[in-house]
């Protein structure tokens, strides 16, 4: 199936979630940039032979030919065959506790995005932010999963304007300290410590607003990590309606035993 040409749209994709269908098949929850979140079937991939063992993996950019499989249904979304798919290129997988993180981005995408509603900025933040897990030291990690996070929050308009109070729709006092409320939107701290300055949120907010990659965003992240970390995990978890993350939990238990 790898490197053949069988018909179909060549989409840009990343494999955010695989498990068995049958002894020598996988389903696929693929990451494209022109279709979004989608299903597909990739029969054989599970074969010692096939050249799609290297080419299925998480974190991985990839090019991939679908096709639409005979048991799908509309009313519960379609499913499709895959039918090629190659290396797409670009930076080497993440390695080490990068791997965590990215597979971490992968879970926010599986239970934040719905199937079949492209975002094409977020494919390309986070084509970006993969790479720079896997270039980056501890901090630059972190910085990577913030901007993310605040893209992804953007993407799905979860995310308030940053650069005016949510409720009185008043502009920022730069010198206030304000936080981001799950239900309220960014609000006057008052004396909470969880919160960053206001000329930290309209940071992030011109950060956002320029649109030319997640660069500027993991900049204006850098000095915030602990308090974004804190503020933005609980933004996610009321969107999420749940408070522990499976890779998260992973991430710790790998932890604790290496203590």
């Amino acid at each position: 199936m790898t490197g053949r040409r069988a018909g179909g749209t060549q989409l840009a994709a990343f494999v955010l979630h695989r498990y068995a269908w049958s002894e020598t098949s996988l389903i696929l929850e693929l990451f494209t940039r022109e279709q979004g979140r989608v299903v597909a079937v990739a029969k054989g991939a599970k074969r010692p032979y096939s050249q799609l063992r290297s080419v299925l993996l998480p974190l991985q950019r990839v090019t991939v030919s679908l096709g639409r499989h005979p048991s799908s249904d509309e009313s519960a979304g379609e499913i499709h065959n895959l039918r090629a798919a190659d290396y797409g290129g670009g930076a080497p997988m993440p390695g080490g506790a990068a791997i965590f993180a990215g597979l971490y981005l992968n879970e926010l995408l599986l239970k934040l995005l719905a199937r079949y509603d492209p975002h094409p900025l977020l494919f390309d933040a986070y084509a970006e932010s993969v790479e720079a897990l896997g270039i980056g030291d501890d901090a630059s990690v972190q910085a990577a999963l913030r901007a993310f996070e605040l893209m992804l929050l953007r993407e799905t308009g979860l995310l308030p304007e940053l650069a005016t109070e949510t409720v009185t729709q008043q502009a920022l006092d730069p010198a206030r300290r304000y936080t981001l409320s799950p239900e309220g939107g960014l609000v006057a701290a008052g004396g909470s410590s969880a919160a960053l300055t206001g000329t930290a949120w309209l940071a992030l907010h011109a950060a956002l607003g320029q649109g030319n990659g997640l660069a500027a965003v993991r900049e204006a992240c850098a000095d915030h990590l602990a308090l974004l970390r804190g503020v933005l995990r609980g933004v996610l978890h009321y969107h999420l309606g749940s408070s522990q993350l499976r890779t998260r939990q992973v991430m710790q238990d790998m932890q604790r035993l290496l203590e």
